[in-house]
């Protein structure tokens, strides 16, 4: 009699996929906790001298690794560069081949390695020595050639892998990737690194619109719709649909925006012979409006706030532009 075994589900493969899934990010969400707590003990005092260090370096910040550690090294040099750190990686082996011409005596340098025993590395840390170049380590072990070498060591917790193994570069590399984002972003703070400046580093994709100004999206000079407080509504209508914004802006004799009118204003007057009055009679006075230095990210959050459609832009009191929602959208500002 031969005894049949059951093929496992695509409900148990999906469940025992999704346990899974969840063991890693409680082991690597552990290891960060590790790594806090050591940013609060004995990391403290090194991590502060490898951020002075950093800052004070008048050239580039070059990363260096090999294997999981210098994959982690391109994203952590990447992420020094997109907020206002000048850095680039370069290849612990390509280094001993020419590479290591790259780096100068105003650079610092950081150096990735779990084990501290990196052979690569050998060349990248005697260069450093022979010519003074600021070595910041991170590794699991102090006493290693790498962390021996070094003017700073952040020592990692030697936290467990979330490979069931103990194999797999896993919560050591997420270790390594969040401390490298930890010394960009302390970096960025020291340096006073506003979200202003990230406009002149990311200027395409989703996040280079959202960095624009309103300056850059708004409709300038005739664009605008304006009529003065004096004008009857049948005429400021017109000037209302030509220039297809559906509001007029109400400006006064010095021409300063003194109200707005929109389609709601509109609806509340519909009763009392709305074509005779005059602008400034059913004007919105004190409207929302946007400066020309708002970023486009700010602006949205400003229209959806204030549930508004359109703004008028305005510099001392001056009505310099407008802007529409959809210009935001169109712009891919979501």
């Amino acid at each position: 009699m031969t005894t049949q075994t059951s093929e496992p589900t695509a409900d148990t493969a999906a469940r025992e996929a999704i346990a899974s899934a969840a063991r890693t990010l409680d082991v690597e969400h552990e290891g960060l906790g590790q790594l806090k707590a050591a940013l609060a003990a004995d990391m403290a005092q090194p991590f502060a001298r490898a951020v002075a260090a950093l800052v004070a370096a008048r050239g580039r910040v070059i990363v260096t690794g090999i294997g999981k550690s210098g994959h982690v090294g391109v994203k952590i040099a990447a992420t020094l560069a997109s907020t206002g750190t000048p850095s680039f990686f370069v290849h612990a082996t390509e280094a001993s081949h020419g590479d290591l011409g790259m780096v100068t005596a105003d650079d610092a340098i950081i150096a990735l390695s779990w084990s501290g025993e990196t052979v690569e590395l050998g060349n990248v840390i005697m260069y450093s020595r022979r010519f003074r170049v600021p070595l910041i380590a991170i590794t699991s072990k102090a006493t290693s050639a790498l962390g021996s070498q070094s003017d700073v060591v952040l020592e990692l917790p030697k936290a467990r892998e979330a490979c069931p193994h103990g194999l797999a570069p896993t919560t050591s590399t997420t270790m390594q990737l969040a401390l490298g984002d930890a010394l960009a972003v302390a970096m960025l703070e020291a340096k006073g690194f506003s979200a202003h400046d990230f406009k002149v580093f990311h200027p395409g994709g989703k996040l280079g619109a959202t960095l624009k100004y309103v300056r850059d999206l708004m409709h300038p000079g005739e664009a605008m719709p304006l009529v003065p407080p004096d004008m009857i509504m049948a005429d400021a209508l017109l000037v209302m649909t030509r220039k297809t914004f559906g509001c007029v802006g109400v400006i006064d004799a010095g021409g300063k925006l003194d109200g707005m009118i929109t389609d709601g204003d509109l609806r509340r007057h519909m009763a009392g012979g709305l074509l005779q009055m005059r602008a400034g009679d059913i004007m919105t006075r004190t409207p929302d409006t946007l400066t020309p230095t708002t970023l486009a990210s700010s602006a949205l959050e400003h229209f959806n706030t204030r549930k508004r459609t359109q703004m008028f832009v305005v510099e001392g009191g001056l009505p310099i532009g407008i802007l529409h929602v959809h210009d935001l959208l169109r712009a891919g500002v979501v």
